[in-house]
Order: structure tokens, then sequence, then C-alpha cells
């Protein structure tokens, strides 16, 4: 079965944890029955990604995407998470890929308008 996981830094401040635990409901709404979706926090905040990834492969997940929930390809999205993802996937028996990070994308230049409170161009 096919899993996505969500992973963002983590943060003290609750709120900010429940973001990506939001933006991860969004994204199961939206993937379908076949695909397993969850999130993780790098550090501050459970699940961890270690934490996550074993609950994936509880749930039947063998083939995972994990996407860095980071604007830019900094040390977290290109070196961090491939590594403990990496780590955790080879512990589970399991094969994982990371995405690049969210970056440049007509996507996320729209909610960029949407969020400036303009109309957006259809």
């Amino acid at each position: 079965m096919q899993g996505i996981l969500l992973i963002d830094h983590g943060s003290r401040v609750l709120e900010a944890n429940r973001t990506l635990e939001e933006l991860a409901g969004l994204v199961r709404s939206r993937a379908g029955d076949a695909v397993v979706v969850a999130h993780a926090h790098m550090e501050l905040a459970s699940p961890s990604i270690e934490e996550a990834v074993e609950a994936l492969v509880e749930r039947g997940v063998s083939d995972l995407v994990a996407v860095p929930c980071m604007l830019a390809p900094g040390r977290h999205a290109t070196h961090d998470i491939p590594r403990i993802v990496g780590e955790a996937a080879a512990r589970c028996g399991i094969s994982a890929r990371i995405s690049g990070p969210l970056g440049a994308h007509d996507l996320l230049a729209e909610l960029v308008i949407v969020r400036a409170g303009l109309p957006p161009r259809v």
C-alpha cells in the first residue's frame, strides 16, 4: 500500500503543529482510500518521523513518499529528512523516497495571491 508522510520542523507551539495535522487531513481527503496519509515532525513535537513510519507500516504501507513541508531545499529537506526517513524505512523493511520541498510552484503562487487577498486568476 502507498503512504504519504508530510514532515515539518516541529514546534513547541501546539497550534503550529496542528496546522500540519490539518494539512494531512486535507491531503487524506483528496488522495483516496488506496493511500494512507500521515504527518510527522522532525523535532520538538510528536509524532516523530520514526513513530510515524512505524505507524504507517502497521497500517499496511510498504511504499512511502515523504514530503518535506518546507519551502526551500535547505539542510532539513535535503539531508536530515532523507536520512531519518531512510533509516526508519530500512528498519521497517519498506521502500521510501523523498519528494522535493514545496518550492516555487504555480499552485503555491496562487496560494500567495489568495493569502494576499487578491482574486485568483482563472
